[in-house]
């Protein structure tokens, strides 16, 4: 989500995982999720910068074991439309968000990762919740 394109978020994997295999760690604090958390959010910030455009679409999602077709249609419907809210976010609000929710990332993982103050964190994950949660209300979605 915080690359817009499934393509764009797998070339910041790939990408990740190279400099991974060649950078020479210093030191020994934290943990590999995290160290490599870090370097996969840098890299999608910095393909962020050089796209520079929105995404296409939400991916797509796992359903429940029988759906039924119009389940299906509701619930890609509703997804589009969190998406498009999340993508509305200014970034520093929206990758939080993303590495929160998505990601699963602890306040104090996130602010590690991203080298912003703890409590910017959650102040950022307040009001991107506040934002998105608004914008859904008024199309009606929530």
């Amino acid at each position: 989500m915080m690359t817009g394109s499934v393509d764009a978020a797998r070339d910041c994997v790939q990408e990740s995982f190279v400099r991974l295999l060649h950078a020479e760690i210093s030191h020994h604090d934290g943990s590999v999720r995290t160290y490599l958390s870090t370097i996969v959010y840098r890299s999608a910030v910095k393909e962020n910068l050089r796209r520079n455009k929105l995404a296409e679409g939400p991916p797509e999602s796992a359903g429940s074991p029988d759906p039924t077709p119009f389940d299906l249609t509701v619930r890609r419907e509703q997804e589009r439309e969190i998406f498009r809210a999340i993508r509305m976010l200014a970034p520093p609000q929206r990758d939080i968000l993303v590495l929160r929710f998505y990601g699963d990332y602890g306040y104090e993982e996130i602010a590690t990762m991203t080298g912003v103050a703890l409590g910017t964190v959650k102040s950022r994950i307040f009001y991107a919740v506040k934002t998105v949660r608004t914008v859904l209300q008024s199309r009606g979605v929530i």
